[in-house]
């Protein structure tokens, strides 16, 4: 974070003392911060959020494409399609996608789902009088099949039969609703996303980058080790790259439950997230509570987690690494 004269206090650190850390590192990742300064800093930072945030018109224009697309898949096979990720959580950027999966009882489906959209989609984008302008259609085979294209120059993602997506969006609800604090959780994740996008430019698994369900983990953790004790979205960032920039990557695995030693695995044994015995955000019996009322997106449970160069465990799902769409090349944090 470079130079910090003035912005902190020159007084003994908070008795926080996180685990997972680099050796000798924790000093700068605990340092008191200057109050006065920081809440005039976080004055301006509200103004940069507003700016980007979303509001009445791009969430209209959303709803509308979303809207539109559902009926066009609809139109494919029967089924109900939903929206998940950053739309309904209401963290998107100004150039977020939007996510839909389609749901439906015929498995057979699984194989022919994805031609059949494309084929529709490829369609509308030839149609002169289509209620919205499709374009760029792309029929991804990933680890999980995804249908691209863009509708009125927004991206859209198309997916079949994704629970965990739904899953993952309860779950942050959950969690923003404990936190508070007008939304204090969702205005931080998009401030970070945002310096991830346009800033360091580390956001976007399609590119070997950190994924967005990654990076909502890792500010989750940061909420759990400090306990929601921040001044607003600008010290949850400062948090946040002082944290992770003096993490252990090397040796641990990020998890909500404690830092778990690469060694360890394929054994999920997680050490305490706070060396001091702290009081932490989210007790064992809310992450238990989660993990069980969301069991339905946890698939392939009889997998052992993988360790990659980045690793993020799954607070749903702990044998999903979140960090595995991460290059070794690309490891900026």
């Amino acid at each position: 974070m470079g130079e910090h004269e003035g912005w902190v206090v020159q007084q003994p650190p908070s008795g926080l003392l996180p685990n997972g850390l680099l050796p000798n590192e924790a000093a700068s990742v605990i340092r008191v911060l200057d109050s006065e300064r920081w809440m005039k800093a976080e004055e301006r930072t509200a103004e940069l959020i507003a700016c980007i945030q979303p509001n009445a018109p791009s969430e209209g224009r959303r709803i509308a494409v979303a809207d539109y697309v559902q009926r066009l898949i609809s139109k494919c096979f029967p089924c109900q399609v939903f929206t998940f990720g950053s739309v309904p959580l209401k963290t998107y950027l100004p150039d977020g996608d939007i996510d839909l999966t389609a749901f439906s009882k015929n498995q057979s489906l699984k194989d022919t789902w994805a031609h059949q959209v494309r084929d529709m989609l490829e369609n509308e984008e030839k149609n002169e009088n289509a209620e919205f302008r499709v374009k760029e259609v792309q029929y991804i085979q990933a680890e999980v099949k995804i249908i691209k294209c863009l509708v009125e120059n927004i991206v859209v993602d198309i997916s079949f039969n994704q629970l965990g997506g739904l899953c993952t969006l309860c779950f942050l609800e959950e969690v923003d609703r404990l936190i508070d604090l007008n939304h204090l959780f969702k205005r931080s994740i998009i401030l970070i996303k945002a310096w991830c996008y346009y800033e360091s430019r580390i956001l976007g698994a399609h590119h070997g980058l950190i994924s967005t369900y990654a990076l909502e983990t890792l500010v989750l953790y940061i909420f759990h080790v400090f306990n929601k004790s921040f001044s607003g979205p600008l010290e949850v960032l400062y948090r946040f790259l002082e944290f992770f920039s003096k993490f252990d990557w090397e040796n641990f695995c990020v998890s909500l439950w404690g830092p778990v030693p690469i060694s360890s695995l394929p054994d999920i044994t997680a050490e305490p997230p706070r060396k001091d015995g702290g009081e932490l955000l989210l007790s064992k019996y809310f992450l238990d509570a989660c993990s069980s009322r969301y069991a339905a997106c946890q698939e392939n449970q009889g997998q052992p987690f993988v360790s990659k160069h980045f690793n993020v465990i799954d607070p749903l799902r702990i044998n999903n690494n979140l960090g595995r769409s991460v290059s070794k090349g690309s490891l900026h944090l």
